[in-house]
């Protein structure tokens, strides 16, 4: 990996730090060439510090080290990614990220219908809210609108459209998030412990 350190007078680069597991970005620091080896050889994110005019390792004084995962470069040679796993909150505030974001798994659009779902559930406004009413009538309805939707899926792989394919397995994403909240569960969980078997 060659970095360009000469395209700025004070010879230093961008580091983006993400989190290796979230893909969340958590902090942007600067490194000179001295904090890129040390990084490298000590396997902890070590900045070059503009303030204190010295090499300064993250989590040297807070213990919440950045423990590095991977360094790629950018095409311009002059940015690093680095992926982290993180010992505790990145930010000097005590926030996890520097944007005072929390640092948890986003499954983009599935996290946002789990959210929604949470929310109607939350509101409990059964007479506008087909969430909230399928709650109303408890785990055991919810369970069997999975189970009668699994069934569906099941049928419409056995034909040729595979547009009623689609929305089957659509209706049945849907209610299986459903009956997640109903059982007090996550997406996340059930991800995790299928990375969990990744062999």
């Amino acid at each position: 990996m060659k970095v360009d350190f000469s395209k700025n007078t004070d010879g230093l680069v961008p580091a983006i730090i993400q989190d290796a597991t979230t893909k969340n970005v958590l902090m942007l620091g600067y490194m000179n060439e001295s904090a890129l080896v040390q990084t490298q050889q000590s396997n902890k994110v070590t900045f070059y510090s503009r303030t204190k005019k010295r090499l300064w390792t993250k989590g040297e004084e807070s213990g919440n080290f950045l423990n590095v995962v991977d360094i790629v470069l950018d095409c311009d040679s002059d940015t690093l990614l680095i992926q982290v796993n993180p010992q505790g909150p990145t930010c000097h505030t005590g926030s996890d990220t520097c944007w005072n974001k929390e640092n948890k798994p986003s499954y983009g659009f599935l996290s946002t219908l789990e959210n929604t779902i949470v929310t109607r559930v939350a509101n409990g406004n059964s007479e506008d809210s087909y969430v909230a009413s399928l709650f109303d009538k408890g785990i055991h309805k919810i369970a069997q609108k999975v189970g009668e939707e699994a069934v569906e899926v099941v049928i419409e792989a056995m034909d040729n459209n595979k547009q009623l394919f689609l929305e089957e397995s659509a209706d049945l994403l849907f209610h299986y998030l459903m009956l997640l909240h109903a059982k007090e569960t996550s997406l996340d969980e059930v991800v995790q412990l299928l990375a969990s078997r990744q062999k």
